[in-house]
């Protein structure tokens, strides 16, 4: 009897199948989101790239199951959850609330981290070489990043000197971002004020009460509402600045950072691993290894700002 007919005669029996296994007797991965499918679809598709490359045809070779928060944070348990539901082997997910969603869900499932700000100070790992537990997978260490943001706003703005930093309130390592960011702004003299919400519609409030700012920092975990962040950002007439390429994109005035496509496609290489039987306690995690500069001319000069010819040189990308 064949593989595939003998699970359809097992199904129809009531028997149960192996964790991880669909019908047709393919391996299941989640894949948790903490954003929409549209603004996800670069991260998914360097996700498939990662897999195709190493001999993973969706649907033929392996499932999906994807669950999206649609950027409510407060759904991922249940989303988790219900990953669980349907018995997958694996699950991948990127950004802090996503990975402790997973992580309050199974402590024995493997969970790929696509992207990690601080994996070792949000307790997922013990170390970069030795992860232990059920979590591996790349990091961003995009907090590592706050002296070069704060830099390249003194190398466009020389005379900044109130910087607001936009944090999302219900993700945890919004804490830790804002830290790194603090204590790296007394090199360049600017103070840093905390504008912690968790929507757009707050952040306008918020930005409309504390004052006048010189330039804007907006946490990477906004990245569903990036085009509402940047058009707000626009009408405060605030130069503003990220991590994630998407923002520039979006709107914002410049982003610096790993390209996030990068980690994703990185993931491919640990969901192979994993499901050939290797222990994600075992396996490293990885660090990027290339930082980009994209910057929208567009938005400089609807700031009525010139970007300074250095940092237009060094753009991996310019919106013109």
């Amino acid at each position: 009897m064949k593989r595939r007919d003998l699970l359809a005669w097992l199904l129809a029996l009531g028997m149960p199948l192996a964790r991880g296994q669909a019908a047709d007797g393919l391996p299941r991965i989640g894949y948790l989101a903490t954003t929409s499918p549209g603004t996800d679809a670069p991260r998914i598709e360097a996700l498939r790239r990662g897999l195709r490359d190493l001999g993973y045809e969706e649907n033929k070779s392996i499932v999906i199951v994807y669950r999206y928060a649609e950027g409510r944070l407060e759904r991922l348990d249940a989303l988790a959850a219900d990953l669980l539901r349907e018995r997958v082997r694996l699950i991948v997910t990127g950004g802090t609330p996503g990975i402790q969603a997973a992580r309050r869900a199974t402590r024995t499932i493997p969970i790929v981290m696509a992207s990690s700000a601080d994996p070792i100070g949000s307790g997922f790992i013990a170390s970069f070489a030795r992860p232990g537990g059920n979590v591996t997978g790349a990091t961003s260490i995009n907090m590592e990043l706050a002296h070069k943001r704060l830099e390249m706003i003194r190398e466009i703005l020389p005379g900044a000197a109130r910087v607001a930093f936009l944090a999302h309130g219900g993700d945890p390592a919004h804490h830790a971002f804002l830290q790194q960011t603090e204590q790296a702004s007394g090199r360049f003299g600017m103070q840093v004020v905390p504008v912690i919400v968790r929507s757009v519609a707050e952040a306008e409030r918020a930005l409309g009460s504390k004052g006048k700012f010189d330039a804007l920092i907006v946490q990477p975990i906004f990245s569903s509402h990036y085009r509402e962040v940047a058009a707000l950002a626009l009408k405060k007439q605030l130069p503003s600045f990220s991590d994630l390429k998407e923002y520039a994109e979006a709107g914002g005035l410049v982003s610096y950072g790993p390209p996030i496509g990068d980690s994703y496609y990185a993931a491919a290489s640990y969901v192979d691993r994993i499901l050939k039987g290797a222990k994600p306690a075992d396996l490293p995690v990885t660090q990027p290894r290339r930082f980009e500069t994209i910057v929208n001319l567009r938005t400089a000069k609807a700031l009525d700002i010139e970007i300074p010819r250095t940092v237009v040189l060094r753009a991996d990308q310019v919106i013109e």
